[in-house]
């Protein structure tokens, strides 16, 4: 086995790259065509949902594979890959798998332990099987990681360490004054898209009590669908179809908005939701807004800071005074332009690629280059150790002919700088939402995000997107189910790794039991020129006896061989078995390509539902 993962999710990257990494559905199929199509590569598929873009492949050169993988990454998602590889992670083999395997139990989640990431693993299994670019490692890897994932949920209780991002995120709209139940209860909600996360924000939205439900979306049917099965699912909520041409006229009817869709622009600007809000009802404010969901000012005539974690105050609101512009935000994507990515070379960035790679580190620690915003006074490190506290421009210019040693001190002195600045406490200050009342309650699951980001700053507006969820469930607590489901993990990666050793062996242990029976049956014909006088009754027992002889002499040097194949570091006894009995490694791979191809061998896609 040699698979190779290399992306980026909401562990390593701001959701300001992670935004502008996001794949389409055409984009994905190039990246699988283009991926099979480089040398390393014999079969891949792509994980990519709204926190993660990961691409598996089975390769047969690593460092080979970890660059082509990165540039093909970096092309399809149109982010250079100078600016993505500190973003970048990289997993080989056993901890490739290992992974997945957290993954696909929720363990690697912004929200640990929902289960919406099996539905896109599944996804990303069929895609790579309608597409021919999934053999046989990538569908007993993703098989395995959904029997993983469920045998997580039901045999611990890691659903109530974590919720479904839906859940989630209607409960930071609701803060937490309140029960979601009792915040949506009588609301008029619009779902805008009609997809498998809209469709699971609609029936969220109709099980916690919410009155009616609008489902606008570019394609009517789907809408109509949506709207049909909500009427029908007996939780008494109204249900109505509407095009996407209706929806600034909703949005002036309903107090509740979720939007996800696949839009690569926005779908709700500013201007929108301010017209919406000008002369619509005020709903009585029931809590604070969500942690993280808006910053600035306090009290009326101040504006929050900016939601795009870039760190600039925003502007005045409408109708305000000038001078009223809120205080910088320090969220999960604070400082991206600061923390821009400097490469010296391709080379070396390949190079930094595969060392944290080999050391099973996040590609940001490899020593590349960055600069991030100065932490506060009080938490400050040191200065970087090559006098490069602030390098000029975008950082080229201060880092050219720093040897490797040197830069792998900077890139530490960075993270330690950066971590001091993510454990200072938040100074997000509540805006005049707090006092007010919130009009409209907007909840932005796309990824590019669809709702404009400066629609905090409108008095009455609560935005609720992917990177305040982020930061908010940064400080969710994990139950102690967590533990039972690395165990879990733990174990089945064990398992999964010797089945995968013990099949590596299969095709020279058939090889060698065929050498066996063609050595057998040679034997037999010499016997019958020699004694020709044998009748069939006896010729029968005379090859009967000595197929046994032979079945008896490799019984147990194949059984025992597969036993230590399938141990760590048994790959070796493989090209043994070859040596010792002379095999023709033609005859060896014939056997691995008849396997592969029988498909009586493959797992029954059926189990994956």
């Amino acid at each position: 086995m040699s698979l190779l993962v290399v992306g980026l999710s909401h562990r390593s990257a701001p959701v300001s790259v992670l935004e502008r990494a996001s794949l389409s559905a055409d984009a994905k199929v190039k990246l699988l065509h283009d991926t099979l199509a480089a040398e390393p590569a014999a079969e891949a598929t792509v994980l990519a949902t709204c926190n993660r873009i990961e691409l598996y492949a089975d390769v047969d050169k690593f460092h080979a594979g970890v660059a082509e993988l990165s540039t093909l990454l970096a092309q399809h998602s149109g982010v250079a890959l100078e600016e993505l590889t500190p973003y970048l992670y990289v997993h080989y083999e056993d901890r490739a798998v290992h992974h997945l395997f957290s993954v696909a139990c929720g363990l690697d989640s912004m929200v640990v332990g929902e289960g919406q990431i099996l539905g896109q693993i599944k996804d990303a299994l069929a895609l790579g099987q309608e597409l021919h670019t999934a053999g046989r490692l990538i569908n007993d890897l993703f098989q395995q990681a959904l029997r993983v994932g469920k045998r997580a949920h039901s045999e611990t209780g890691i659903d109530r360490a974590g919720q479904s991002l839906v859940t989630f995120g209607l409960e930071q709209l609701a803060g937490h004054a309140v029960p979601v139940g009792e915040w949506a209860a009588g609301k008029r909600a619009l779902v805008i898209g009609a997809g498998s996360m809209s469709s699971l924000a609609a029936a969220t939205l109709a099980r916690v009590g919410v009155a009616e439900i609008v489902v606008a979306n570019r394609t009517a049917e789907r809408a109509e669908r949506l709207a049909e099965i909500l009427v029908a699912s007996g939780t008494g909520v109204a249900a109505r179809a509407v095009t996407m041409g209706a929806v600034a006229d909703e949005l002036t009817r309903v107090d509740v908005v979720v939007s996800c869709t696949g839009a690569t622009g926005l779908v709700l600007t500013g201007d929108d939701v301010a017209r919406a809000v000008e002369g619509g009802p005020m709903v009585p404010s029931q809590a604070g807004p969500a942690d993280g969901s808006a910053a600035g000012g306090t009290g009326p005539g101040f504006a929050s800071g900016a939601a795009d974690g870039s760190g600039v105050a925003g502007a005045a609101a409408p109708g305000l005074g000038a001078g009223t512009a809120g205080a910088a935000t320090h969220g999960p994507g604070a400082g991206d332009g600061a923390r821009a990515a400097v490469a010296v070379a391709d080379a070396e960035v390949v190079a930094r690629l595969v060392a944290a790679a080999e050391a099973g580190r996040r590609i940001a620690d490899a020593g590349a280059a960055r600069t991030i915003a100065p932490a506060p006074a009080a938490t400050e490190p040191d200065g970087c150790p090559l006098g490069l506290d602030a390098p000029a421009g975008d950082g080229r210019s201060a880092l050219t002919g720093v040897d490797a040693t040197s830069l792998e001190l900077h890139g530490t002195w960075a993270d330690q700088g950066e971590a001091a600045a993510q454990r200072q406490p938040r100074r997000t200050v509540r805006s005049s939402v707090d006092a007010a009342a919130v009009r409209l309650a907007l909840l932005d699951l796309a990824m590019p995000r669809d709702i404009d980001a400066a629609v905090h700053r409108i008095p009455g507006v609560r935005l609720v997107d992917i990177e305040s969820l982020a930061e908010a469930s940064a400080d969710a607590p994990m139950a102690a189910d967590v533990d039972a489901v690395r165990t879990i993990v733990a174990d089945e990666v064990a398992a999964f790794g010797a089945a995968q050793r013990a099949a590596h062996i299969t095709p020279t242990v058939v090889a060698l039991r065929a050498m066996a029976a063609e050595v057998v049956a040679m034997e037999v014909a010499r016997l019958d020129g020699r004694v020709p006088d044998l009748d069939e009754r006896q010729r029968a027992e005379v090859t009967q006896t000595v197929r046994r002889v032979v079945d008896k002499l490799l019984h147990a040097p194949t059984v025992r061989v597969k036993q230590l194949a399938s141990e760590p570091g048994g790959a070796g006894y493989a090209e043994a078995l070859r040596e010792l009995f002379d095999l023709d490694p033609q005859t060896v791979e014939s056997v691995s390509r008849a396997d592969a191809a029988d498909p009586k061998n493959d797992d029954d896609p059926g189990r994956a539902s």
